[in-house]
């Protein structure tokens, strides 16, 4: 299985989890693989996306993503969704609410970064919700000892910042946007700047000093990056 990460483009990061670095936005999707589940971590920014990377699962493990942790409730992430039927589908708490009220101003918001209108409104027409909020931990169970821990640890760059760690050797943790490598870290109208250090405070206590740290867009980093990324956002904010 996992020798054939690289030719469908994906990063191999441990035994039977990778990601991918989407186009355009460079957002990255990540898919941990047990005996009997598949876990997607984010969906890309459209269907196209989302249905380009459900064919890729299928050829690089023979089976379907069986279920999504959506990071954060941001248009580059979560758009794809609707592409796998039958997936369960998991994000922070509150998230659920602010796709119902919110799926206007997320259309609107794909749309000002550049995404066509038609794609945009495909996309947010079939949109899917969370089925399951996460409030503190969730731990699934993808078969053959094979477990990953959900983690709400926001606020931070939204209000619903949700992270997966991939225990291993070295462990993995997925940390959407909070933390960012391939650029400087967007604090839009939804961050909450004077939270996002404890954040990466929580960050850094589920994976410890040897984790690999996957941001939501650049390339994986180490618990040094992600420290000097807190205590840059802490002066930036001026919060402790």
């Amino acid at each position: 299985m996992d020798a054939s990460w690289e030719e469908f483009g994906w990063e191999r990061l441990g035994n039977g989890v990778g990601r991918r670095r989407l186009p355009r936005w460079d957002a990255t999707v990540a898919l941990v693989v047990g005996a009997d589940g598949a876990l997607l971590f984010d969906t890309g920014s459209t269907l196209r996306e989302g249905a380009e990377t459900r064919a890729q699962v299928q050829s690089l493990i023979g089976r379907r993503v069986t279920h999504i942790a959506l990071s954060h409730p941001h248009f580059d992430h979560v758009l794809g969704t609707a592409a796998f039927a039958g997936a369960e589908v998991y994000g922070a708490v509150g998230m659920a609410d602010l796709f119902t009220r919110g799926a206007e101003e997320l259309r609107a918001d794909a749309v000002r970064h550049g995404m066509c209108r038609e794609d945009a409104a495909q996309a947010v027409d079939v949109l899917v919700a969370p089925h399951h909020e996460v409030c503190g931990e969730w731990t699934l169970d993808l078969g053959g000892g094979r477990q990953v821990l959900l983690a709400n640890v926001g606020p931070g760059h939204t209000g619903h910042d949700l992270a997966v760690l991939v225990p291993g050797s070295p462990a993995v943790v997925l940390c959407g946007d909070l933390v960012e490598e391939s650029g400087e870290p967007q604090a839009g109208p939804d961050a909450i700047p004077s939270r996002w250090p404890a954040a990466l405070d929580r960050l850094l206590a589920l994976g410890g000093e040897s984790a690999a740290y996957v941001p939501g867009h650049g390339a994986v980093v180490d618990a040094a990056f992600v420290r000097a990324q807190r205590d840059q956002l802490s002066g930036a904010f001026g919060v402790s």
